[in-house]
């Protein structure tokens, strides 16, 4: 997803029924994490897109490192790390599956004994607050996680709601019991990462604050309301900022143990118990974007009871509703598992950034009101307009339209006046290249799925964006047709994704009938075309002067043009016009050449060496599957003469990027594209170039499956003669009737009725 990221290896939910009902998928959703560096998923605690995603942290690094970057930093993106052996705590906020982070937000750690209020280290756990722990104890499941932390000899469990984390710790028998609170804590961390914390204890079992962090996110706060099961004792912190030039007469009391105020830039707080054997200590702890008032009424409104499993079981519930939603069959048990996890992965974001009245902060810094939609944020787009979106488009439209909502409300706000690129947390990330949120919008209004959209306005955003001269060489695109090599450092994949872009902004003028600015957007998707080099055959780096860089190897992943893949890889990245690409790479007998070659080719680790982003788990041949912009090659054969090697390919890559184990995803789920990959491939089809009707087809992998649509009509994929040899189409029925080409439409499915495949083992 970002320019930092790493294939991060996701793991696989486990799923032990062959075939599975509406009624207890929930249960065969157990999500743990990967192994070695790759843990870029987190084992925690969420609803579907909860802004609470509760969850252990294994190790803490920070993001410097005697003035630079500190590599070890990047495994730690999610915070857990399934080879660590302690845990130093459990933080409300996580991103999933990216490969550059935040967040990490209010941790907290149960401790028995003399009060620690360092962390320790890994190598000595007990020099701190940090604990070891054993995967053996370790239950985690949707909605709920659960590990015996053995130094303090406390078990930990955890749940929530839509804005709220609820704990729940059982202590042994101590008169020196206590839970820490450290606001310093965070994910990609560094000393001057905290602007300020605060936290005010109000009675003996209520604690509000907020915390506001320079990040990734430059300008973040985050309020919070925390409530105990059980009075607290004593109370106080540790405020470990250097002393400030100027503290006002603050002096004049004596701040220590059960001052009711605390304030600084790197502060841990501590409460007191006593507690009995097996007592369970409950902690219920809000957040909200707005105010610690909001983080109040959040969590009464939403946690009104102290019934752990209550608030367990209805979370469950929600997963149990939105997994329902595609129901399949399989003889293959590791399918169920792979699909399952997928569906839940894709699940977790976008993530709801508004209080239960409506209130969020905008990104003007200002508070706002959601009028008639759910405010929505973490939008990783160059990831997840190429699959996510699109599956939302199908099963969950409405919720989909929110989302764009919600872009739009980020342009009203946006101080230049630009659609979300990287957003997160009121704030614009300006991660990775290209303007995607206009594939998203034009992909669900052309779609007949955002009827809450003033299109008008969409589109006059998205022609905005594509016009700001000075954001990433866009004036230089604009006047030249490309972007010229010397001026941006990936110049030909943001001209490439410019021109997919700039298809989608023509495709929605084109339903509302905006003549000129279609043909103005057509002739700019067309830009792709320049720097396509004949000679090479490949897209290339393309100086100023007209004439295609000297110094170029299409194998290299790094200073060639491109972000995060190699020319071999990005060459292709055509979605909206692929028969034109045929024709220009020599027609389909060379385009086919070409492609297979793509994943036969053994890619030598040199070639991505000093990436972070690309690693040998995410690589079949020279196909980077691990990446995004390769996501729809496997498709293009669809519009050769050869559509049967798309069935084969499609087949491979389920089989060696998806596996149900601790390291069975070949690249970062990059909130949900990934799985959304997974899921329409499984099914059958994809959408190659989102903006389009069009979905091409693949080759299913379950038995059947049963969609259930937003309109009350379901569509229907059986598949006869299905096993892993069979992997070729014979012939495919749309309602009984057989498709003469290998593509259908989104007005196919959302009309409901049934598509029967016919397979066999060899190909026609």
């Amino acid at each position: 997803m970002t320019a930092f990221r790493n294939f991060g290896i996701v793991v696989l939910a486990f799923c032990f029924a062959l075939q599975i009902s509406a009624q207890n998928l929930v249960k065969y959703v157990k999500p743990i994490i990967g192994t070695e560096r790759m843990g870029h998923t987190y084992p925690g605690a969420t609803v579907p897109y909860g802004m609470v995603q509760l969850s252990p942290e294994t190790d803490t690094q920070s993001y410097e490192l005697n003035g630079k970057y500190n590599p070890d930093v990047y495994k730690y993106c999610a915070g857990y790390q399934y080879e660590d052996k302690t845990i130093v705590g459990f933080s409300h906020t996580h991103f999933s599956g990216t490969g550059h982070s935040d967040l990490g937000d209010f941790l907290i750690m149960p401790e028995v004994g003399t009060l620690m209020l360092n962390p320790g280290t890994a190598d000595k756990p007990r020099s701190g607050y940090r604990s070891a722990f054993s995967h053996s104890t370790e239950i985690s499941e949707a909605n709920y996680y659960k590990v015996k932390l053995d130094d303090p000899n406390v078990v930990a469990e955890m749940t929530t709601t839509t804005r709220v984390g609820f704990h729940q710790y059982t202590f042994p028998k101590s008169d020196q019991s206590h839970i820490i609170l450290d606001l310093m804590a965070g994910i990609y961390n560094y000393p001057e990462k905290n602007v300020r914390t605060y936290l005010h204890v109000i009675n003996d079992t209520l604690v509000v604050g907020y915390r506001e962090t320079n990040g990734w996110a430059r300008t973040r706060t985050l309020y919070f309301a925390m409530v105990f099961s059980k009075p607290f004792i004593h109370f106080g912190y540790k405020n470990f900022s250097p002393r400030t030039t100027y503290g006002g007469f603050w002096g004049q009391f004596n701040r220590t143990p059960d001052f009711p105020e605390i304030t600084g830039k790197q502060i841990r707080a501590y409460f007191d118990f006593n507690t009995e054997e097996n007592e369970k200590i409950k902690i219920k702890f809000a957040l909200s974007p707005v105010s610690m008032d909001g983080a109040l009424n959040n969590l009464r409104t939403e946690t009104p009871r102290w019934d752990f499993d209550e608030v367990k079981n209805n979370g469950q519930q929600q997963w149990e509703k939105e997994l329902s939603k595609i129901i399949i069959k399989s003889d293959n048990k590791d399918d169920l598992e792979n699909f399952y996890t997928s569906m839940y992965h894709a699940m977790i974001n976008p993530t709801i950034y508004m209080d239960v009245d409506g209130s969020y902060r905008g990104l003007d810094q200002n508070n706002h009101q959601a009028d008639g939609f759910i405010n929505y944020t973490t939008f990783s787009l160059w990831d997840t307009h190429r699959a996510l979106h699109p599956l939302f488009n199908i099963i969950d439209p409405k919720r989909n339209a929110d989302m764009v909502r919600s872009m739009l409300a980020h342009f009203d706000q946006s101080p230049e006046h630009m659609l979300p690129v990287w957003s997160n947390s009121a704030n614009e990330n300006w991660c990775m290249s290209g303007y995607h949120s206009v594939s998203v919008i034009a992909d669900a209004i052309i779609k007949g799925n955002a009827t809450n959209v003033d299109a008008d306005k969409a589109l006059n955003a998205c022609i905005t964006t594509a016009r700001h001269r000075d954001y990433a060489g866009i004036g230089y695109y604009m006047d030249m047709n490309y972007i010229p090599d010397e001026k941006n450092g990936v110049s030909v994949s943001s001209t490439l994704e410019y021109a997919y872009d700039d298809w989608c902004i023509a495709q929605l003028a084109k339903k509302l009938n905006r003549t000129e600015i279609y043909n103005e957007f057509k002739k700019r998707s067309e830009n792709y075309k320049n720097v396509y080099d004949s000679v090479s055959g490949f897209m290339h780096p393309k100086l100023a002067d007209g004439s295609f860089r000297k110094n170029f190897d299409p194998f290299t992943t790094i200073n060639q043009g491109f972000i995060e893949g190699n020319a071999w890889n990005y060459t292709l990245y055509v979605p909206h016009d692929p028969a034109t690409l045929i024709k220009m790479m020599g027609g389909d007998k060379r385009f086919i050449i070409y492609v297979d070659s793509l994943f036969s080719y053994n890619l030598p680790d040199k070639y991505f060496a000093e990436t972070e982003d690309i690693t040998r788990d995410g690589i079949i041949g020279n196909y980077v599957h691990g990446n995004e912009p390769s996501h729809h090659v496997a498709y293009l054969y669809d519009w050769t003469n050869k559509p049967w090697k798309t069935q084969e390919k499609i087949r491979m890559i389920l089989k060696r990027m998806y596996k149900p184990t601790p390291d069975g995803l070949g690249g970062n789920d990059d909130t949900g594209q990934m799985s959304a990959w997974y899921i329409f491939s499984t099914l059958g089809f994809y959408p190659v170039a989102p903006g389009s009707n069009q979905y091409a087809i693949g080759s299913p992998a379950i038995n059947n499956a049963t969609i259930q649509l937003q309109n009350g009509k379901t569509f229907v994929i059986d598949v006869k003669n299905q096993s892993d040899k069979n992997v070729f189409i014979q012939k495919i029925l749309l309602n009984g009737k057989e498709l003469k080409s290998f593509f259908i439409t989104h007005e196919d499915i959302m009309n409901g009725g049934v598509l029967t495949f016919y397979m066999s083992a060899k190909h026609s």
